[in-house]
């Protein structure tokens, strides 16, 4: 019996001791995975040998390097209904305080944005990188009368890029209908008549790149600089139709350093429009039309002071445009355009393929002013192909002339669809003209300036110094 007895209690406590590391074991094993758990939390989930599967508290679309920034993980639909604007405002927030962040817009999905700002300054080499389809309000009465300057609004922003695979739509054909358009401003104020949105614009932007994305059907301009500089736009396409008005492709204001190539623009309006205030810009390898050509301009509006200087446009293709190569402005207007190249232009089937006009007017009478633009230093050179209505227009000002003028290797040669005029006009234009030159009227169109003709001009430059 004693026997017995000490081996009920052996027994008895060989169980104890069994469930007691049984336990301790369990214990174990539990603070094992919650060490695993908050490993995972601080990112040790990159790990693809993680002993225990657990569901990651991160939105799916979310990079947990911290560098990218999808728009669906911050609340967007993506389904071209919902109103998507505050997801993106919080997805650029997060990704304006990372440096190299991008913000995504996905393919396959359709957000409808409405006015916003993206506002910097942000950490450096931010990226908004388009891919999807970003659409503006389709009905133009629904904007609020505070936004009617832009659409996409980007500002302050330093070494910043816009790129993708995506499109931009300005979804502007209720703006440009003049029925509705109409209704739309007697209901704003009378102080902004006509005002319509661009789709994107650039307010004191340093070192911005656009490139490969597309815009199309903006209200108003589609690309817009601002008191910008450090400006490249490479390989972007940009497109509304040809009866849109106002739709410039790329407008730039006050804005030095830029370069703008590879590209291809069909609008209602100027290709690419050089406003007062910019120099050092170099436009290459554009494919233009319809639309009104490149233009400088119109400069000096209601008197104002405009300085244009160092203007390279080189290497571009006119299809069915208006006008080709022109610098336009207004009579009163003060200051200067200098330094400008137009070379190596083919232009098919262009009404007007050069032209300076100092009478520049968008009424049907405009009051005669002695005050221009100082226009002088500006050279046309290898620009050949057909035109519609006039191979060569230079209406300079009365009171004060354009001056170093250059015609060098102009081959223009009338359409057989229009029946334009074979002869060049040149006014108060003083310059020279080199062969090969057709139509022979040009060699006859400019006269020869002496230094009195110079000091008139020279004498009438100094508010751009």
């Amino acid at each position: 019996m004693k026997r017995n007895r000490s081996f009920s209690l052996l027994l008895s406590l060989l169980v104890i001791v069994f469930f007691t590391f049984s336990t301790i074991s369990v214990e174990a094993r539990k603070s094992n995975i919650k060490n695993e758990l908050h490993k995972h939390h601080k990112g040790s989930h990159r790990s693809s040998h993680s002993p225990c599967p657990v569901p990651t508290p991160l939105p799916p679309h979310y990079d947990p390097q911290g560098s990218i920034f999808d728009v669906l993980s911050f609340g967007a639909k993506g389904n071209g209904v919902s109103d998507d604007s505050e997801a993106i405002l919080a997805a650029w927030k997060g990704a304006c305080k990372v440096s190299g962040a991008i913000v995504k817009i996905p393919a396959q999905f359709k957000f409808l944005i409405k006015p916003i700002t993206l506002q910097g300054p942000c950490m450096p080499d931010l990226t908004l990188q388009i891919d999807g389809t970003l659409l503006a309000p389709p009905e133009a009465s629904s904007w609020p009368q505070s936004s009617l300057f832009q659409w996409l609004n980007i500002k302050w922003v330093q070494n910043f890029t816009i790129k993708g695979s995506g499109t931009v739509d300005g979804q502007g054909y209720n703006w440009w209908s003049s029925s509705e358009f109409y209704d739309i401003q007697k209901s704003y104020s009378k102080k902004i008549p006509g005002m319509k949105p661009t789709a994107i614009r650039f307010y004191s932007g340093n070192f911005v790149t656009v490139r490969d994305i597309r815009i199309i059907n903006s209200p108003l301009c589609h690309l817009k600089f601002d008191n910008s500089k450090g400006i490249k736009v490479d390989n972007i396409s940009i497109s509304s139709p040809e009866n849109s008005p106002n739709t410039d492709g790329i407008h730039l204001q006050n804005t030095h350093d830029v370069e703008i190539q590879r590209s291809i623009i069909a609008t209602g309006d100027d290709c690419v429009s050089i406003q007062t205030g910019c120099s050092n810009i170099h436009v290459h390898h554009i494919n233009c039309g319809p639309g009104h050509g490149i233009s400088l301009g119109g400069l000096g509006k209601d008197k104002s002071a405009a300085c244009v200087s160092d203007i390279i446009v080189e290497d571009i293709s006119m299809k069915n445009t208006l006008y080709g190569a022109r610098i336009k402005t207004w009579q009163g207007g003060i200051g200067m355009v200098k330094n400008v190249t137009f070379s190596r232009i083919q232009v098919y089937d262009v009404m007007f393929p050069i032209m300076i006009d100092q009478y520049y007017c968008d009424k049907q009478i405009c009051k005669n002013h002695s005050r221009t633009v100082v226009i002088s230093g500006v050279k046309f050179d290898q620009i050949s192909g057909t035109y519609g209505m006039q191979p060569v227009h230079l209406a300079c000002s009365n009171s004060i002339p354009c001056t170093d003028v250059d015609l060098t290797d102009i081959q223009l040669s009338p359409s057989p669809k229009y029946r334009g005029f074979k002869q060049a006009v040149c006014w108060n234009s003083y310059g020279k003209s080199q062969g090969p030159l057709l139509p022979l009227s040009i060699d006859y169109c400019l006269r020869s300036a002496g230094g009195l003709i110079k000091r008139i001009a020279r004498s009438h430059d100094r508010v751009c110094y």
